[in-house]
């Protein structure tokens, strides 16, 4: 009888452990994600002195906050299906192109510190968004399938779900939220106070 090899066995241990910690780490990643843009639109929102004092001083990141979020993104996202092996499914592959374009196009105009990027990255973020809103609401509900997913990599089946809902689809879906809302109110806030500022 063949017994299993030992150091097999502990190093595919290792790997799922690796496995566990970074879906851990980049779901915390995610939640922490959508929490400060929730943070950030309630600020705004309310109008008050603190909240205006909080987007002041986030006026300074309204480009590269967006660049980072998309940057971390990519590379989970490359990590996830080249070193783990979790096979893309056609609706990740429509978020990978938004995710991947907003990475290179937000980190250039966060180092030329260009605000003009801001409508067309806040538009690639919006499809990425709708995109990734509704994958996610297909791994939870699989009957609104509109036939857009295939049988080798499906789109209604998560390969993970972190406290039971963050799957990759959600922190997608977080990171798109991000961009919009840092594009949209913080980097917003720089021009408004550049406005005041010349007159």
């Amino acid at each position: 009888m063949a017994t299993p090899n030992t150091a097999s066995v502990t190093v595919g241990t290792l790997n799922l452990m690796a496995n566990e910690a970074f879906e851990l780490f980049f779901a915390l990643l995610a939640l922490l994600a959508i929490f400060g843009s929730a943070v950030v639109l309630l600020a705004r929102l309310t109008g008050a002195a603190a909240g205006q004092q909080l987007l002041a001083g986030l006026a300074p990141l309204g480009l590269a906050v967006p660049a980072l979020v998309t940057s971390v993104s990519m590379i989970g996202s490359l990590y996830f299906s080249e070193a783990v092996g979790y096979r893309p499914c056609v609706l990740c592959w429509y978020q990978r192109i938004a995710m991947y374009s907003l990475a290179i196009v937000l980190v250039i105009a966060a180092v030329r510190k260009d605000r003009a990027v801001r409508p067309y990255a806040m538009a690639l973020a919006g499809v990425g968004a709708v995109i990734a809103g509704y994958h996610w609401l297909l791994e939870r509900w699989p009957s609104i399938d509109t036939g857009s997913c295939s049988a080798d990599a499906p789109c209604s089946v998560p390969y993970f779900a972190v406290f039971g809902f963050v799957s990759l689809a959600f922190m997608a879906f977080c990171a798109f939220a991000t961009v919009l809302v840092f594009l949209g109110v913080v980097s917003r806030q720089t021009d408004g106070a550049a406005s005041v500022a010349s007159k």
